[in-house]
């Protein structure tokens, strides 16, 4: 199951953990998917993983 945003596309990014000495700990920071049942302009209604800002936006219809 692959890890991004079904609506805007968004995914996971690369990040440092950097420690007191400056040695670097790179690490994925994935993004806050929730499973939602999305309706599409046909009428269908589908299961998708979308992003809660994308959620808070409103760039779908719930059903």
């Amino acid at each position: 199951m692959s890890v991004y945003c079904e609506i805007c596309g968004k995914k996971s990014i690369k990040a440092a953990k950097i420690s007191f000495s400056h040695k670097q700990h790179v690490h994925r920071q994935l993004p806050n998917l929730q499973s939602v049942r999305v309706k599409l302009p046909n009428g269908s209604v589908v299961k998708k993983r979308v992003c809660t800002s994308c959620i808070k936006a409103g760039k779908f219809t719930k059903a």
